[in-house]
C-alpha cells in the first residue's frame, strides 16, 4: 500500500503456558521484565526521567507494576489480568519509540492530570503516562479489548491532532 507507515514491531508476549501454568513463577518472570525495563535502567520520555509510583507496595512489588498488570475499579480489589501480564514486554519499547510514525501519541486531561497516551493500533495496546512537570510517571498500560473503546481513542487522537494543527504547533 503506497504511503503506508511500517508498523512498529513489538516483542513477543510472555504467556502463562510458558511457565506450565505456575502463576507464581509466571508473575515473577513478568516482574523481572518490569524490573529490567523500569527499575534497573533509566527510562526517559522526551528527555524527562520516568519515575515510578512505588507505594503502596503490593505483594512486594511497586504500585506501578500492579497498575500495569492488574485491573479493577477498586484499588484494593484489583485482580491479575492475563492480557496485561502477557504484554509486559510492550510498554518500554512503546515509550522508547514514541516518535515512531506508526504510533499515535497525544495528550489529554483527566481531571487536573495531564496524561500522555501512546497507542499501538494494530496491537490495540495503550500506554498511559502522567506528566508531573519535572518527571513522567508511567501510569498504566493495557490491551484495549473493545472496538468501541478503540474507536474512541482514534477519535480523541484525531481531535488532538486537528486542534494542534489549527494552533500551528
Amino acid at each position: 500500500m503506497s504511503g503506508a507507515v511500517n508498523e512498529l514491531e513489538l516483542p513477543e508476549i510472555i504467556t502463562l503456558n510458558e511457565y506450565g501454568g505456575d502463576f507464581t513463577s509466571y508473575l515473577e518472570a513478568v516482574y523481572a521484565i518490569f524490573k529490567r525495563d523500569f527499575i534497573d535502567s533509566s527510562p526517559r520520555y522526551e528527555g524527562k526521567r520516568l519515575a515510578l509510583k512505588k507505594h503502596p507496595y503490593i505483594e512486594g512489588k511497586e504500585y506501578t507494576f500492579y497498575h500495569f498488570t492488574h485491573d479493577g475499579d477498586i484499588e484494593t480489589d484489583r485482580l491479575p489480568n492475563l492480557r496485561r501480564l502477557e504484554r509486559m514486554p510492550f510498554p518500554r519499547p512503546l515509550i522508547d519509540n514514541s516518535t515512531h510514525p506508526y504510533l499515535k501519541v497525544w495528550r489529554n486531561k483527566r481531571g487536573n492530570k495531564e496524561r500522555i497516551l501512546i497507542y499501538h493500533e494494530a496491537e490495540a495496546y495503550l500506554v498511559v503516562l502522567e506528566d508531573r512537570g519535572d518527571y513522567i510517571l508511567p501510569w498504566t498500560a493495557y490491551l484495549v479489548e473493545y472496538s468501541n473503546r478503540q474507536k474512541k481513542l482514534i477519535v480523541e487522537y484525531e481531535a488532538y491532532i486537528k486542534a494542534k494543527t489549527a494552533q500551528g504547533n
